[in-house]
């Protein structure tokens, strides 16, 4: 997902599982070690927290605040 509005509703719709609890707010605080499952392209993907950021920037430097973990 490119834009945070498809985020927060994909969000909004229930979609989206913090440590196996569905949530439907965008404004879920999340923590390192939390586990987040989402449902993108037509498969589920499950990533770790394992950093929060302190600013928000480039592509890069997110892909090193969580991990993959097997679907």
């Amino acid at each position: 997902m490119k834009a945070r509005s498809d985020c927060a509703r994909l969000i909004a719709e229930g979609s989206v599982r913090i440590n196996r609890q569905p949530t439907d707010k965008p404004h879920a605080r999340l923590r390192p070690g939390d586990v987040l499952t989402l449902p993108l392209r037509g498969e589920v993907r499950v990533v770790r927290v394992l950093f929060l950021a302190t600013r928000r920037g480039p592509a890069p430097e997110a892909r090193l605040l969580y991990e993959e973990l097997p679907g």
